[in-house]
């Protein structure tokens, strides 16, 4: 089979013009043969960088920010993830993509940091809320919970997805395994030479293959206001590193570095048995004897 990264740009702060870009992504990459595709962290529409440059006590340009993000955020359903679906639907693709997600079983106002998860016959087979922002995103998104901790059943596997630096969570990682995740869908923020050495560690841990997304973004893809908030001379304001792995940390495709662009791997499920047959985490090496794991 063969899956898809999208290391893409949003529109940003446009959710509509956003979706529209999804959509020619997806179709593009069924039109080349896969069967799934991963968009980046909060995709839809957009990381909201400006909480590691704007200090707190500027609340007037922080709500103004935070009201255009929450604008353009996703109601599951709404019109945009219908547009999704739709679309999944008639290019017969499954899809894991970021989004800014509002919390519509409540006040409607707060933000989650969310993988939407579509299969190839269009429907939404759910969600999985980031369970702790990182750092000054804890200014922005609200904190998810142990019940989005899940795999899903479709046509290329297994998939499951974790968001950034949840990676970096054992127990999230280990609750995934116990869920039999074949395809780890990993959207992210992080583009350092770290984090590919963290995923390459993660595949072989897990025994699975891991489709990581970053989005590239350039200064001149952000509106004129969010521009000015860098210093002068900056350009790329993430460079992406998307890669896509193997169950033994092999890199498989990538990382694509300073451009967009869609890209492409060829995974065969029977790699996983044959990984776990040397180390299989909640497996043979599991030892229920000794560690005993709950998730709430």
């Amino acid at each position: 089979m063969k899956v898809a990264t999208a290391q893409l740009t949003p529109v940003f702060l446009n959710k509509e013009k956003t979706i529209e870009k999804a959509c020619s992504a997806i179709a593009e990459a069924a039109a080349k043969g896969a069967k799934l595709i991963v968009f980046p962290e909060a995709f839809i529409s957009g990381y909201p960088d400006w909480v590691w440059l704007v200090p707190p006590h500027k609340s007037a340009q922080l709500d103004e920010l935070y009201v255009r993000l929450v604008e353009n955020a996703v109601s599951i359903p709404d019109d945009a993830t219908e547009k999704l679906c739709k679309t999944a639907k008639t290019t017969g693709i499954n899809i894991a993509i970021g989004i800014n997600e509002r919390n519509t079983e409540s006040s409607n106002a707060s933000l989650n940091n969310t993988i939407l998860f579509i299969d190839d016959h269009g429907n939404i087979l759910g969600k999985h809320r980031k369970l702790i922002p990182t750092n000054p995103e804890r200014l922005v998104w609200s904190r998810g919970n142990g019940s989005t901790l899940r795999t899903y059943d479709t046509s290329v596997g297994k998939i499951g997805g974790l968001i950034c630096w949840e990676h970096f969570m054992p127990l999230a990682r280990t609750a995934l395994y116990e869920s039999g995740v074949q395809i780890l869908a990993s959207p992210t923020w992080d583009r350092s030479p770290y984090w590919l050495s963290a995923m390459q560690y993660i595949a072989r841990e897990g025994g699975m293959f891991v489709v990581n997304s970053c989005m590239a973004l350039h200064l001149k893809d952000l509106p004129e206001d969010l521009q000015a908030l860098y210093p002068e001379g900056k350009e790329w304001i993430n460079v992406g590193n998307s890669c896509i792995l193997g169950p033994t940390g092999e890199i498989l495709a990538g990382p694509q570095s300073k451009e967009e662009g869609i890209l492409y791997a060829d995974i065969d499920l029977r790699e996983i048995i044959a990984a776990k047959r040397k180390f299989d985490v909640v497996g043979h090496y599991s030892r229920p004897d000794v560690f005993k794991f709950e998730v709430k």
